[in-house]
């Protein structure tokens, strides 16, 4: 499959600026994001705030279904947030646990929802079992299938993680869940813009994911899917006057789509920009872009390996967050040493991943994760940099 990288680049100002390896933390916009941004916010500068929004109401409507498109959902099952985070926190903290009750993860899973789910275990009693990976360092669903009983209120797993290329296979996961009838929470935060989802094939009752990362929208956006069957069955932890109605002076409803996990306020120039910029991955084609960011990933791997790195991507399946060390240099030395060349990376840190880091025994990594405007000449660059 052809990708026009030159293309790509010429719409995408940061790539004349820096060699930027930091996509699974916050990629660099195209410019028909940055001018949907600015020019709401300039129009909004004249007009007013609520005047603005009201103005803009079909154009920020239209962001669900772009939404919706992007995770072959409907758009009644879409909430738009400020991050990945409060979109899986909106559905976890909504979930009733109890003492004895058993919440499934994975050894990849990342702080945020980690510290959630010990949260949640202390208050109420419930228990917190990660599933061991499988001989290629994906979760083992066939460990999972065993370990499903009635005490299991939740499976819930980063589809990516933040410290690799691991890929977990999500499809056969919610397969699991959906007929054992499981709720199955899939933070799709790393993988959301990179590979191409369906939420009717990975059979998930609700997803999390993020604008700044791979889909190359504004930072504070973020977004939700849950599916009706978990939806009906979950009053939101917080309600406000757009996720529920007030009727009368002693009673509420709460909205029946998934705006129940949304609250009123938000930053209308930001929604603008994640639906720029969910637009733009979709013409671009998410299977193309797939193919492209493995491609690239697969090369910065085995290039390397072959200067003497070790690389500790695991999984049967690989995306394109390429994680390595260098014996005797620590990994804060080699990223503040590549930023001087204005070479972007970041460091997957054992706070991070406890489970996975103690697992593995790892140290703290460099994280170089590419996108498809990236090309082989700055891999080339990294390595000799390296």
């Amino acid at each position: 499959m052809s990708f026009d990288v030159e293309r790509a680049r010429r719409e995408t100002p940061g790539c004349a600026e820096v060699v930027h390896f930091n996509n699974a933390g916050a990629a660099l916009p195209p410019a028909v994001v940055t001018d949907t941004v600015v020019e709401y916010l300039r129009h909004e500068a004249l007009v007013g705030g609520y005047e603005a929004a009201a103005g803009a109401a079909d154009r920020l409507d239209a962001v669900y279904a772009s939404v919706a498109r992007l995770l072959g959902a409907g758009t009644d099952d879409v909430a738009l947030t400020d991050n990945a985070t409060r979109s899986w926190q909106a559905v976890f903290y909504a979930l009733p646990f109890g003492p004895g009750d058993r919440i499934l993860t994975s050894q990849a899973e990342y702080a945020s929802n980690a510290i959630a789910f010990l949260q949640v275990a202390r208050r109420t009693g419930a228990v917190v079992e990660v599933i061991g990976d499988d001989e290629s360092g994906q979760l083992d669903v066939e460990e999972l299938r065993r370990r499903v009983d009635g005490d299991v209120k939740l499976i819930a797993v980063s589809h990516v993680p933040t410290q690799g290329g691991l890929v977990n296979p999500a499809e056969e996961i919610g397969a699991v869940a959906e007929a054992a009838g499981i709720p199955f929470l899939l933070d799709a935060c790393q993988s959301a813009g990179q590979l191409d989802l369906d939420v009717t094939r990975l059979k998930c009752d609700a997803l999390s994911g993020t604008g700044r990362k791979y889909l190359r929208g504004p930072r504070g956006t973020g977004f939700l899917y849950v599916h009706p069957r978990l939806r009906e069955r979950l009053e939101p932890a917080m309600l406000d006057l757009h996720s529920a109605s007030w009727q009368s002076p002693t009673e509420y409803v709460v909205d029946p789509t998934a705006k129940r996990f949304e609250v009123w306020e938000r930053d209308f120039a930001a929604v603008c920009g994640l639906g720029a910029a969910i637009d733009y991955a979709l013409e671009w084609g998410l299977p193309a872009i797939e193919e492209r960011v493995a491609s690239l990933a697969a090369t910065l791997r085995d290039r390397l390996a072959d200067a003497g790195a070790r690389v500790h991507d695991a999984g049967a399946r690989k995306c394109g967050l390429v994680t390595f060390s260098l014996d005797g240099t620590p990994a804060a030395e080699i990223k503040a040493r590549l930023a001087k060349a204005n070479i972007n990376t970041s460091v997957s840190a054992r706070t991070s991943a406890q489970f996975d880091f103690t697992a593995r025994d790892l140290p703290d990594l460099v994280r170089a994760s590419v996108h498809y405007y990236n090309t082989e000449d700055e891999i080339d660059l990294l390595i000799r940099t390296l």
